[in-house]
């Protein structure tokens, strides 16, 4: 790492010393877990309106992919406010998952304004553990700005491989780092270790693109994308879709 990035690293530590205190001595992440729903709330209605027309095509591939009963088991993944239920088309069995149990009164709003969908339940858990959800039980898996803040994205896509039946669908959208030695790289480095305390353990400088090629789907499409917000430390998108 470039020494002028570890001065930089330094002063923006010095600067917010207090939140980096309050997680040492494990204040901070309680905090932030109930708080962390209201601001995903606000950042997800907006960027909806950015991806509007982008996320109206991924998901409208769902479609084709009913299962045996004739409607589609669809897991979401880290499904926080629930801000993709609007765009998935009507047939579809939602269950949701996530690690924070402070989003479930945000997915009651938004199943209630959704009423196209069947809800199956909300199942408390992270994506590396899923195993209250059976082998080959979902038709399709939906992951949104998620595998940026799990421990381990590798992990993460052995159980969505796992609960995926064959041939169902993987879908994702997903900030990724810059490009190595870019100075907005350079940036992502910098405020990185402040941004896991506020984004929830978010990672600026992740590849994820690469956890992905090497997870030995049997298909995988995915585009880039120029970040929605001009203004937050977050880098390009990708979004597309993986086959088990």
């Amino acid at each position: 790492m470039d020494v002028l990035v570890r001065l930089l690293q330094l002063l923006v530590l010095l600067l917010t010393l207090p939140l980096h205190l309050m997680a040492l001595l494990g204040c901070w992440q309680p905090l932030c877990k109930s708080w962390f729903p209201y601001l995903m709330a606000v950042l997800t209605e907006k960027s909806n309106r950015k991806m509007k027309t982008k996320k109206q095509e991924l998901f409208a591939q769902i479609k084709g992919l009913k299962g045996a009963s004739g409607e589609v088991a669809l897991l979401e993944l880290g499904c926080g406010t629930g801000a993709n239920f609007q765009f998935y088309p009507p047939g579809c069995k939602v269950t949701c998952l996530d690690p924070n149990p402070h989003f479930e009164k945000f997915l009651a709003k938004s199943m209630a304004e959704n009423r196209h969908l069947k809800y199956e339940r909300f199942v408390v858990a992270s994506g590396e553990d899923m195993r209250q959800l059976a082998d080959s039980s979902m038709d399709v898996v939906v992951c949104t700005l998620v595998l940026c803040s799990v421990q381990s994205p590798k992990r993460v896509l052995q159980e969505v491989k796992r609960v995926l039946r064959p041939e169902g669908v993987f879908f994702f959208w997903e900030h990724v780092a810059e490009p190595r030695r870019s100075w907005a790289f350079r940036w992502q480095q910098v405020l990185e270790p402040t941004w896991k305390h506020i984004g929830d353990g978010c990672c600026l400088t992740r590849e994820t693109w690469k956890a992905l090629e090497s997870a030995k789907f049997s298909e995988l499409q995915m585009e880039r994308q120029p970040p929605p917000f001009k203004w937050l430390p977050v880098g390009p998108h990708i979004m597309g879709k993986a086959v088990k």
